[in-house]
């Protein structure tokens, strides 16, 4: 129970760095959104996401699964030349399949535009986000290395600090300086290539980038070789409804769509917060044998991400058009019932934990393919049948059920290959009792409540104190927790005695 106390630990201090990282880069995609939302219209706006979704695709598919598999092997390597010849040859790898898709890409531009886009400046922006492609590609293996080697600081600054400041610097002061749509595409590109060179600038302090290689090229490109198929599979889960939509609806409703997306997405910042190091640690322990510390982590912290995750949940679900007008304005709160139906979705990823990491961790990257398989020809067909007649309100349908059906596949496989599940008599009852205790909550308080920028805040952190409070009632805490319970003291800047005396010694 050390061991375990141990790492849940080193998990957590480098969750606290990775929690401001993640909620500066989520804020600042965020803001970027809401600028460009309220820079131009909503069409414009959707001519934007249908530009940044083809980009996302391209670099998920240049990528070919390394930004999983380098940060598995450099975690598993001590010498330099393991690490070194990993990270070379996996970067080498990526650009060369980056620059293929990005020129197939521009090649067939004019193609593209007439079939997804509705503007002529679509097109310009479409041509500046290829190629950018290649270059985020470059900064994504950067990263990657940095995750391998269990490196917080630096992808702190330059990910998740310099990449999206940048990015918004660059568009509002291009688009004061007069640049229409296009400024959003020099505004990546721009952006990216500076990050990335410093990222690799950073990185030559931790590993020398030139020097003897030892490449492992066999072992990463077995392991990779599935993630090819499944990272593309994911991000197509993610914007084949942005992409769909823009095919059989108008460029409006894809902007409307796409101001609901980013909010309910927001519910993984926390998940994501503890992906970081997850993966590399995971695995380390794999190797190490030590099966049963991967379960009690991933079961401790797929509680807590559950705890911190609700009380946003519930803002989603209750407020939703006020959430809507709050960010974006008056003009995308049609969209109020898209993000109450996407925020079902993307809640169940939370309350399912790492479960696709931690197979990833274990090497079942084939369980994984098939389970992605299933999701995205499910969000196919089912997108198929409702965008036509339902619009972004059958998007959110079939995004929403294609992320449950997704999680309980997972689950399921994780629980029959692993013996692993999020499942103990203390996430049961966290399970059970916030919804219990928060929904009619939330429910009552909408009826007088109307969010704002002060009341937003002020209503998440009580029902988050609610929730907690009523956690430890219901006896949901156990002897880990109390180290979560000193985070959150940390993040908030509150000791919460109350609550720490309820947490129950080691042995009881």
């Amino acid at each position: 129970m050390a061991t375990s106390d141990s790492h849940l630990s080193k998990l957590l201090s480098s969750s606290v760095l990775i929690v401001v990282g993640v909620v500066v880069a989520s804020v600042g995609r965020l803001i970027e959104r809401i600028v460009i939302a309220h820079w131009f219209s909503p069409q414009l706006y959707g001519e934007v996401t249908i530009a940044l979704a083809i980009m996302t695709i391209g670099t998920t598919i240049s990528l070919v699964g390394l930004n999983d598999g380098i940060p598995r092997f450099v975690s598993r390597y001590d010498d330099a030349r393991d690490v070194r010849g990993v990270w070379l040859f996996g970067l080498g790898f990526a650009l060369a399949v980056s620059l293929a898709v990005s020129l197939v890409l521009y090649l067939n531009v004019n193609r593209i535009a007439i079939a997804l886009f509705e503007t002529n400046v679509a097109r310009e922006l479409l041509r500046l986000f290829v190629l950018t492609i290649p270059v985020s590609v470059g900064l994504t293996v950067g990263v990657s290395a940095l995750r391998g080697m269990e490196n917080t600081r630096y992808k702190l600054y330059t990910k998740d600090f310099l990449h999206p400041c940048l990015r918004i610097v660059l568009l509002v002061a291009l688009v004061a300086g007069g640049f229409d749509l296009v400024s959003v595409g020099y505004a990546y590109f721009a952006a990216t290539l500076a990050t990335l060179l410093v990222v690799y600038l950073l990185s030559n302090r931790l590993v020398r980038l030139v020097g003897p290689v030892r490449t492992h090229t066999r072992e990463l490109l077995t392991y990779s070789a599935p993630l090819i198929v499944t990272m593309v599979l994911s991000i197509l889960l993610t914007r084949m409804d942005t992409l769909m939509l823009a095919q059989f609806r108008t460029s409006n409703e894809v902007g409307v769509y796409n101001a609901a997306y980013p909010l309910a997405n927001s519910l993984l910042m926390v998940i994501s917060s503890f992906g970081y190091l997850y993966l590399p640690l995971t695995s380390r322990l794999d190797a190490d044998g030590e099966r049963e510390e991967v379960t009690s982590i991933y079961r401790i912290t797929t509680k807590w991400i559950y705890v911190l995750t609700f009380p946003a949940f519930l803002v989603f679900t209750v407020f939703p058009d006020d959430v809507l007008s709050l960010f974006f304005g008056s003009g995308y709160t049609g969209g109020g019932i898209v993000l109450a139906l996407l925020s079902v979705g993307f809640f169940t990823s939370a309350a399912a934990g790492r479960n696709r990491t931690t197979l990833a961790a274990l090497g079942h990257t084939k369980a994984i393919l098939g389970v992605d398989i299933l999701t995205l020809a499910l969000n196919f067909a089912v997108n198929l049948l409702l965008i036509p007649t339902y619009g972004m309100v059958g998007a959110a349908v079939a995004s929403s059920g294609a992320y449950v059906v997704r999680n309980l596949a997972l689950n399921v496989v994780l629980l029959t290959k692993c013996g692993i599940t999020p499942f103990s008599t203390h996430t049961n009852r966290t399970y059970i009792v916030l919804p219990l205790v928060l929904f009619p909550v939330g429910l009552l308080a909408g009826r007088w409540l109307t969010l704002s920028l002060l009341t937003l805040p002020v209503f998440l952190v009580c029902t988050g104190l609610v929730g907690l409070a009523a956690v430890t009632l219901a006896g949901g805490l156990q002897p880990e927790d109390g180290a979560f319970i000193e985070f959150i003291e940390g993040a908030l800047g509150v000791e919460v005695p109350a609550i720490q005396r309820y947490v129950p010694m080691q042995g009881e």
